[in-house]
């Protein structure tokens, strides 16, 4: 999904409209911690299953040598 200068400008636009210009700095500290947070959660999943995968393969290794 790209967003282009327009679409990201109508969206600050209404955001302002609908929030007000008060509102808007916590609002967007908010999203980026959810996003923060978000991206923390997907690392560790994907490193789980990064680790998952190399002790399966160790774990096939080891069976073909004996």
């Amino acid at each position: 999904m790209n967003l282009g200068f327009g679409e990201i400008a109508l969206i600050v636009i209404v955001a302002l409209l609908i929030f007000g210009p008060a509102k808007l700095p916590q609002l967007g500290k908010a999203a980026g911690q959810t996003l923060h947070e978000f991206k923390k959660g997907m690392k560790g999943v994907l490193e789980d299953e990064e680790e998952e995968e190399r002790k399966e393969k160790a774990a096939v290794k080891d069976e073909k040598s004996r």
